[in-house]
């Protein structure tokens, strides 16, 4: 039988729910390019559910325990003290988020001889030491593309609300007041502007569809250039690095996996190529970005906004710089963990382990690493020292 650690965030602080502000979610049929959604054997809960909670428990806790398996759910995840460090050492599964990883260092995996799978509820893998793993025969997978569309609409959020000023004005109906001018100063149209994104995978593309609409000019870098159909379709110009797209552009958004070729790569050097005014948007990771010179140039006013998703670590420090710089718009990192997306995220995690407690092959669009190298998306998408680099997702 098999122990299954689960690290999963907090309930909210009101207690988990007892109600739901819809009653349903939209049907989706599949993802863009054909690939299908989720299937498990059957769920054990209720799509629209909090399921990312310690109390929701991603729906698993019915189907391992029927089956004899034992299931641990901690939020407790850091320090040599937490549950996880204590529960580690006996685990053949561990399950984390993005938005609240459980850091798999070599050390850790070194401590957990019998830890054979760690699963990433969502997608993004960078918290699990991928050389560690490859070199210790671990199974990594993720949830591929169960919320690439929910990050893609988060920062089209994100730039509308930036480049419209719209966080300020908000703050001063929440005050009181009516103050038009200060609400106004700092706002413009995203129409006719530059956007660009570093990385054109399921999310950047997703990211430039909905933007099309807006009548914004479209650009783009990637390992890979994308197919000619796609640029002219979508009346894309094409960049072969960060360094040669940034200065044509009015806002940057960020879609690239973490790896050691894109880990600080917006450093002063890549931000003071960009126009002054420019607004960088980062739902990818944080470690892509120099924190320090984000918030030199939020200050000198070389940036005229940044606004992201994702932290190091995570959760930040109560005093990390990003929280109180100037002309932010930060979130915790929930843009992928909507509740439409936790319904395909928890309906993948069960179908990944249905696979491996079977001994069934683990879908190829799911895999990161298998087999003591980097396997279906993960080759394409990350780098090791084991391994050359591969595109951007």
């Amino acid at each position: 039988m098999a122990k299954v650690l689960c690290v999963l965030y907090d309930d909210p602080v009101d207690g988990y729910p007892t109600s739901y502000a819809r009653d349903d979610l939209p049907v989706i049929e599949g993802y863009p390019g054909g690939q299908t959604l989720p299937t498990p054997e059957a769920v054990d809960f209720t799509p629209g559910h909090l399921l990312g909670s310690v109390s929701g428990g991603l729906g698993l806790r019915r189907f391992l325990e029927e089956r004899g398996h034992t299931l641990v759910v901690t939020s407790d995840k850091d320090g040599e003290d937490s549950v996880f460090e204590r529960e580690l050492p006996d685990a053949d599964v561990v399950i984390s988020q993005p938005f609240w990883p459980a850091y798999l260092t070599a050390e850790r995996i070194a401590k957990a001889p019998r830890l054979k799978l760690a699963i990433t509820a969502g997608i993004g893998s960078d918290h699990v030491d991928l050389d560690a793993a490859i070199a210790g025969g671990l199974t990594v997978a993720e949830v591929t593309y169960s919320n690439s569309i929910s990050v893609a609409e988060h920062e089209v959020m994100m730039i509308l609300a930036m480049v419209r000023n719209y966080l300020p004005a908000h703050q001063w109906v929440l005050d009181g007041g009516w103050n038009i001018a200060d609400c106004v100063a700092r706002s413009y149209d995203v129409e006719g502007m530059h956007v660009g994104t570093v990385g054109a995978g399921r999310i950047g593309q997703a990211v430039l569809r909905r933007l099309k609409p807006f009548d914004m000019h479209l650009h783009y870098t990637a390992r890979h250039r994308l197919p000619q159909r796609i640029e002219q379709e979508l009346d894309l110009t094409f960049h072969p690095t960060p360094a040669d797209m940034v200065p044509h552009c009015d806002v940057v958004t960020i879609n690239a996996p973490l790896h050691p070729q894109t880990e600080g790569m917006f450093d002063d050097g890549l931000i003071g190529r960009m126009k002054r005014g420019t607004y960088l948007i980062n739902c990818a990771r944080a470690e892509i970005c120099d924190r320090d010179a984000v918030v030199r140039a939020l200050q000198r006013g070389r940036l005229a906004g940044y606004a992201g998703d994702v932290w190091f670590p995570q959760p930040p420090p109560a005093d990390h710089p990003w929280r109180t710089m100037p002309h932010h718009g930060m979130t915790p990192h929930m843009s992928g963990s909507s509740l439409s997306a936790q319904a395909r995220y928890a309906a993948g995690t069960r179908e990944i382990l249905e696979a491996w407690l079977d001994g069934a092959p683990i879908r190829e669009e799911y895999l990161i690493v298998r087999g003591g190298a980097l396997a279906g998306v993960g080759a394409q998408s990350y780098t090791t020292q084991h391994a050359p680099p591969g595109h951007t997702a």
